[in-house]
């Protein structure tokens, strides 16, 4: 979840937007958004998803072998 905070917080900053006016854009609520920039594991998949379509991306399942993440 490291990868997913480090990604939303450092996106969301390039946009100039704080926590709450992003949360409101992204339709979430604030916490949602303060939990995965905390790298909070325990996380509504769906919202988390609905954060990341602000940049254009998804949260999906991939195996290991194709992942470029270190093992």
């Amino acid at each position: 979840m490291n990868q997913i905070a480090e990604f939303v917080k450092s996106r969301r900053k390039q946009l100039g937007m704080t926590q709450e006016e992003f949360a409101d854009k992204a339709g979430v609520a604030l916490t949602v958004i303060r939990k995965i920039e905390q790298g909070k594991e325990n996380l509504n998949l769906s919202k988390v998803n609905r954060v990341l379509s602000m940049f254009g991306h998804i949260l999906i399942p991939i195996s290991e072998k194709d992942s470029k993440l270190p093992k």
